[in-house]
């Protein structure tokens, strides 16, 4: 059980890949045939959508900055993501990705904080001070810690340095925090 009152003015900040949906080690999600939610987690959105106010993904993806994938193929899977959650009575209310290469001067991936600077332009009721941030790298922690949020990890076979405020085996596992609302 988390010790916090969480209610619809909290929000909810989600890194994908390996959080949503399997994560491919060494690897991308290139194609909509790729994305495999991860065990769990649509029933766990159904239920993180009757908890929070917002849920927002914000992902890395360079594999665009790679040039394995464009924009519009990436659209197209976060647009069958959201389809399959909403399908289930979950919903994600916005998806940011950040495209650049790993040490890009001015990039916005994580743990810079552009992605959520630009979901608050786009949601103004959203407060860091009351927002939860799931992830499973370092950069995910970093991130929700750089602006005020609680932290939670999910474990996964990546090494991590930075301590979360909470540890979980799966978004499931989070969710299920939240049953009884």
């Amino acid at each position: 059980m988390l010790p916090l009152p969480i209610d619809q003015h909290w929000t909810l900040f989600l890194d994908r890949d390996g959080v949503i949906n399997k994560r491919i080690f060494g690897g991308y999600i290139l194609e909509e045939s790729a994305f495999v939610f991860n065990e769990g987690a649509l029933d766990a959105l159904a239920i993180l959508n009757k908890v929070f106010g917002k849920i927002v993904v914000v992902t890395n993806q360079q594999c665009i900055g790679k040039k394995l994938i464009s924009v519009d193929q990436l659209n197209q899977i976060h647009e069958l993501m959201c389809s399959q959650i909403i399908t289930v009575g979950g919903r994600i209310d916005g998806v940011y990705f950040a495209p650049e290469l790993k040490n890009e001067i001015d990039s916005t991936r994580k743990p810079a904080a552009a992605m959520a600077m630009k979901a608050k332009k786009d949601f103004p009721e959203i407060d860091f001070s009351k927002s939860i941030m799931i992830g499973d790298t370092d950069s995910d922690i970093i991130f929700g810690k750089n602006l005020g949020m609680k932290t939670g990890l999910i474990i996964s076979e990546e090494v991590i340095r930075e301590q979360a405020d909470f540890q979980f085996n799966s978004l499931l596992d989070f969710a299920l925090c939240f049953d009884m609302y």
